[in-house]
């Protein structure tokens, strides 16, 4: 009799085994939507097989694993001499492994790279998130070292390879390489321009000895880095190799790995500079404008990470309800509940929507796309990034009690979900880009209006967000202080406009009539009875 005590019931089955890309309406239509009828098929079986590995239980122990045995520094062997590596778990470089294998550093490399690569980064954040920073890094580091066509072409096509090569040799020896960044300083943070670490001039054209402390320094076991640095005409950028031509290691001092609320999985480290030898990229005293690519290409991946999470999380609540009972019936069919799951779901179809849309932009390449990229990446990064977290929370509520425990997977969750709006210039940073953008480059509005005009008339609460922003635009007083607020509104506007033209009827009311038009509340869940719901909540179901 005891142990019928111990009978399990009315508890989900663990959402497993099934496919995240495949299973994920709103990702799979933008891809379709984005790239050629040509390369669908080959783009589609890609992802789903990726989809099919993410969701597996082996991949997703990998994943949890990584998490649960953060990585270690090591500044030196046993006889006392100086190595100053970081130690990571076996699951770390099998997820990292799988990750530039399904090319999440190619995307310069192949047609329609940037769609196919922002739907895979997608999925993948949906395993383990900190394996997806140096592979964002390296995918960011491209377009600055096309500053320097020798830099280039030594080693863009080792990053762009599928090739994991962890092995630290000199980049001829590689089929494969990683990058990571060191920009901020303790003083500036991101005022970089306030950066003290000093580049000395070597003998050989081009050469510098940096000498100086990077407060974030990330992955650090990478086989090159972007830094900035001050030379004699200024802020200027440079690539530092973890290991020179003649196989010796560069002097890079680990100093300390960071001790951080989420994204375990991955090192951040504190890294000592100490006649450090470095390349020049681009222009001396040209560091930022060197850089602006990459900047924006890092803040892209913060968006597509924090719609990955947002998919993740909102899989999770809708396939705990679709099994979990109360109240004499399934929690999926009880309208409260319906209206949390389905205000929850816009949010990860608008942020989902617009992140794929940005990364057609970069496939497309055209003048009118960068300049409306050079709007909307800080816009989109600015709200879909502070998204993140609100969401997460109240997915991981979905779950009850379960939702606190870390075996549901949702706390992981939770850590992750603010550090998007954190990297990559926080909140404030992207919005006065934004007004950066308003003020200097009239074309990357030009673009955005044509952009959301394309849907002008299809639905009057649109129009009406429309009408106000253009008030907004055109009321200079006070703007700074106000640039968050005009910053929250190009973003919803620019995702409503993009869910009328593209989503279903149902979502695209429920999204115009809440976030456009003022019918809902502050928390989730208080969406318009009215609404097709129930049609919003299936299309968000992962199939099991």
């Amino acid at each position: 009799m005891a142990g019928t005590t111990h009978t399990v019931s009315n508890q989900p089955p663990s959402l497993t085994g099934y496919d995240v890309y495949g299973t994920d309406r709103v990702l799979t239509e933008a891809v379709d939507r984005h790239v050629s009828p040509d390369l669908q098929e080959e783009i589609h079986g890609e992802l789903s097989a990726l989809g099919r590995a993410s969701g597996s239980a082996q991949v997703q122990e990998w994943g949890a694993q990584a998490n649960d045995n953060p990585p270690r520094l090591r500044t030196h062997d046993r006889h006392g001499h100086r190595v100053d590596e970081v130690e990571f778990h076996p699951a770390w470089h099998r997820v990292l492994g799988k990750g530039v294998a399904a090319g999440l550093t190619a995307a310069w490399a192949r047609p329609a790279g940037h769609v196919r690569r922002a739907a895979a980064f997608l999925v993948w954040t949906q395993v383990e998130a900190g394996n997806l920073c140096p592979l964002s890094m390296t995918h960011a580091a491209v377009p600055a070292l096309r500053t320097d066509p020798d830099l280039a072409a030594t080693w863009e096509p080792r990053l762009t390879s599928m090739v994991y090569d962890r092995e630290l040799r000199p980049a001829r020896l590689k089929a494969g390489a990683l990058f990571g960044m060191g920009m901020t300083e303790k003083q500036g943070g991101s005022d970089v321009r306030a950066n003290t670490t000093a580049a000395a001039p070597l003998a050989e054209d081009g050469t510098y000895a940096l000498t100086g402390h990077k407060w974030f320094c990330s992955a650090p076991m990478s086989d090159g880095f972007l830094v900035l640095a001050k030379a004699p005409e200024g802020l200027t950028c440079f690539l530092v190799p973890r290991v020179l031509e003649d196989g010796s290691r560069n002097v890079f001092l680990l100093q300390r790995l960071k001790d951080k609320l989420g994204n375990r999985s991955n090192a951040s480290a504190e890294v000592e500079f100490d006649g450090t030898w470095a390349r020049r990229v681009g222009e001396e005293g040209r560091g930022v404008r060197t850089i602006i690519d990459m900047v924006a290409a890092t803040r892209l991946d913060c968006v597509l990470g924090s719609a990955g999470l947002m998919r993740q999380a909102v899989a999770q609540a809708v396939h705990h309800c679709t099994y979990r009972e109360a109240f004499d019936g399934r929690l999926i069919d009880k309208p409260l509940m319906r209206n949390v799951l389905a205000d929850l779901a816009l949010e990860s179809e608008a942020a989902t929507t617009l992140a794929l849309r940005l990364a057609a932009a970069c496939d497309d390449g055209s003048e009118q796309e960068r300049a409306l990229l050079r709007l909307a990446v800080p816009a989109a990064k600015y709200w879909v990034t502070k998204r993140c977290a609100p969401v997460v929370v109240e997915a991981a509520e979905c779950l009850g009690g379960n939702g606190y425990v870390e075996e549901s997977g949702l706390p992981r969750l939770v850590r992750e979900s603010p550090l998007n709006s954190i990297w990559e210039g926080a909140g404030n940073v992207q919005a006065l880009d934004v007004l950066r953008a308003l003020r200097r480059e009239p074309t990357a509005l030009n673009a955005y209006l044509q952009e959301v005009g394309r849907a002008r008339g299809a639905d009057h609460r649109l129009d009406q967000a429309i009408k106000n922003l253009l008030t907004d635009l055109a009321d200079l007083d006070g703007i700074e202080a106000r640039a968050r607020r005009l910053t929250e509104r190009l973003a919803l506007v620019l995702q409503g406009s993009l869910l009328v033209r593209f989503a279903p009827p149902e979502v695209a009311d429920a999204f115009c009539a809440s976030r456009l038009g003022g019918d809902a509340g502050a928390a989730f869940g208080t969406l318009p009875h009215t609404l097709n719901l129930k049609s919003v909540v299936n299309r968000a179901r992962p199939t099991n």
